[in-house]
């Protein structure tokens, strides 16, 4: 198949915040996703606050550095909504996209894993495909920190956010508002996909 006649790809570009680490253990409070195609463009935003778990926990570690980031948690805590509604919503979204849907987070192990739980628990489906589950995005997604120690040959402890020049972010100031810190990691993804980041950066 060339590429003149493939279906066009949606990239699902997905930050999320939470109170601790461990999906079920402790609520993923809110999340951001921006959709872009190849060049960039974008095909809309999903956003959303959470209600914490019925009985989840909050993470010690997690919450001192949240007491850190007051103006964060206040946009992350802000009207929060019944996470089945969200989820439903989210998915609906996603399956209104052109073409193909693909999942990208920076990093891929963790947004995508709330991504996920959150799915199979208030939709009853899975973020990617298993065997005889097709999957809300097609394959096993995209993550950016390998995808930048692919194009750049940096060490892989440089492929983090607090190693990158400004500009790799498109001017969107990583907030830790989840949608913000979404559109930073689609201008980021836009880059690499268009080879505009490469060994000398």
């Amino acid at each position: 198949m060339t590429g003149a006649t493939e279906a066009p790809t949606s990239y699902v570009v997905t930050d999320i915040e939470a109170d601790g680490p461990d999906p079920g253990r402790h609520s993923m409070l809110s999340f951001g996703s921006a959709a872009v195609d190849g060049a960039g463009r974008v095909l809309g935003e999903f956003t959303a606050n959470l209600r914490p778990l019925p009985g989840g926990e909050q993470d010690p570690g997690t919450m001192a550095w949240w007491r850190s980031e007051p103006e964060a948690w206040r946009e992350t805590t802000r009207d929060p909504q019944d996470p089945a509604a969200v989820m439903t919503g989210f998915a609906d979204w996603v399956r209104s996209l052109p073409g193909l849907p693909v999942f990208v987070a920076h990093p891929l192990t963790f947004d995508g894993l709330w991504i996920d739980w959150y799915l199979q628990r208030f939709v009853g489906c899975r973020l990617f495909r298993r065997p005889r589950s097709p999957g809300l995005c097609h394959a096993g997604g995209l993550d950016l920190q390998s995808m930048v120690k692919v194009a750049t040959g940096r060490h892989y402890r440089h492929c983090e956010r607090v190693h990158y020049p400004a500009e790799w972010l498109g001017g969107h100031d990583h907030s830790h508002r989840a949608i913000d810190d979404a559109r930073g990691y689609a201008h980021l993804l836009t880059l690499l996909l268009n080879g505009r980041i490469g060994s000398g950066d």
